[in-house]
């Protein structure tokens, strides 16, 4: 299977679109588009994971430490880490979920 992650990214006018790429037993792999201005408030995920800035800019909130979000940071969090989410342009970026 082969995707061009650059032909996925559709920004909506407002709020976040999110488009599977690969989801099974093992993994989720899912593509978030940020429209400006959209916050994801405080939450946790039951599973490790990774976050890949495919492009914009933002802040990524990890267990209270204020992270840059911009073009080709990865971010890693463990299972139950608290986070949350800013959008200061529209952003898009990769969730990867691995089922333990």
């Amino acid at each position: 299977m082969i995707k061009k992650i650059s032909e996925l990214i559709e920004y909506p006018k407002e709020g976040i679109l999110s488009k599977d790429i690969v989801k099974n037993d093992k993994l989720n792999i899912t593509l978030f588009c940020m429209a400006k201005g959209t916050e994801i408030s405080e939450h946790t995920s039951t599973k490790p994971g990774y976050v890949y800035v495919v492009e914009g800019r933002g802040n990524f909130n990890l267990l209270g430490e204020d992270i840059p979000m911009s073009k080709g940071v990865l971010i890693y969090m463990k299972e139950n880490s608290i986070h949350s989410l800013r959008a200061d342009e529209n952003t898009s970026f990769i969730l990867t979920l691995v089922n333990i």
